[in-house]
């Protein structure tokens, strides 16, 4: 079994595969890594996957299509240590037979409890009384913070980040609402424990509403003005899916009113731009697009990605495969 890692060298792919993952690598396949410190083009990606089995990619991979795929007839699968596979994974790829395993799972792991750290922060005000403290200050009579506990939150997108969000739930007694599908049968909701409503009713009832929708034509500017005001005095809106799935100008009109508080961890222009009122709003905590993977994951997804591997050499079934079908629920491939 030959494997190409097409992943360039450098710290990201030095924290997906350090030396323990690399040396578990070449126990299992003969692997040839990208020597450059940048990604293949199209045409060199093409030639180095000649007589290969496996790509284990990365972020910045270019896309499996025609071009890359044209006159290869060894590849099996692409092993992607990012999450959505919409970046690497052609229909053309699909249509060849071509498998994809993904980090995707445990990423949405990592997102689900980044969720729960980012309200945890912004309902107890946690930045905001460290600042204090750090200045001198206290906090002042009559302040008002608040607690996770027996909140009902609003879920928009049912996948596998709101699934473990639904499990990490538990633990603080959370109500939960989900924006309403045909495929939401009452059965999935007695297995996962939630409810489902209408976008209006989430915003007007939830304390807290959350976004875990892939940016698909759908989902874009989902969240809007009008959904917006709807939301009760206090609430929070958490962001950690895709950023061009709330109206930026329209959220920023509506937290300069100081109704409302949002975290963002993903915005419509990364980096966010310097001048962005989202970066000095008093109501807002920007994260620079860190909920998940958290650092310590990324060889373990690596690992888990070689334990895939060595399953399809066994001919048994792969616990990371992204199907045709799930991906194209992930995203729509131009607004990757």
């Amino acid at each position: 079994m030959k494997i190409l890692v097409t992943m360039p060298v450098g710290e990201v792919r030095e924290s997906f595969l350090p030396l323990q993952v690399r040396e578990r690598l070449e126990s299992v396949a003969e692997v040839e890594y990208n020597t450059m410190e940048r990604n293949f083009t199209p045409e060199e990606l093409k030639e180095r996957l000649r007589g290969k089995d496996i790509a284990l990619t990365g972020w910045g991979t270019g896309l499996f299509d025609e071009t890359v795929l044209e006159g290869n007839d060894t590849l099996r699968l692409i092993a992607h240590t990012g999450g959505s596979v919409t970046p690497v994974m052609s229909d053309e790829a699909y249509e060849r037979g071509i498998r994809v395993i993904s980090g995707n799972e445990m990423y949405a792991e990592s997102v689900a409890e980044s969720v729960i750290a980012y309200a945890l922060a912004s309902l107890r005000r946690i930045p905001e009384f460290i600042d204090r403290t750090r200045s001198g200050d206290w906090y002042h009579a009559g302040e008002v913070w608040e607690g996770l506990l027996d909140q009902t939150v609003g879920v928009i997108g049912f996948g596998m980040t709101s699934r473990h969000l639904f499990r990490m739930g538990k633990a603080f007694r959370l109500k939960f609402k989900v924006l309403e599908k045909p495929y939401l049968t009452s059965e999935v909701q007695q297995e996962y424990g939630f409810t489902t409503a209408s976008l209006e009713e989430i915003f007007r009832t939830c304390k807290i509403v959350s976004l875990h929708c892939g940016m698909t034509k759908s989902y874009y500017h989902l969240v809007n003005r009008r959904l917006l005001e709807m939301m009760p005095d206090g609430a929070l809106l958490i962001n950690t899916a895709r950023g061009p799935g709330i109206d930026e100008q329209a959220l920023v009109a509506e937290l300069k009113r100081g109704r409302i508080k949002a975290v963002l961890d993903v915005y419509e222009q990364e980096p966010l731009p310097a001048d962005s009122e989202l970066r000095s709003l008093p109501n807002v905590y920007s994260i620079p697009h860190m909920g998940g993977p958290t650092f310590d994951r990324r060889w373990m997804i690596a690992m888990a990605l070689i334990d895939d591997i060595e399953r399809l050499e066994r001919g048994e079934a792969l616990h990371m495969e992204i199907t045709r079908e799930y991906a194209s629920h992930m995203s729509d491939r131009a607004s990757t």
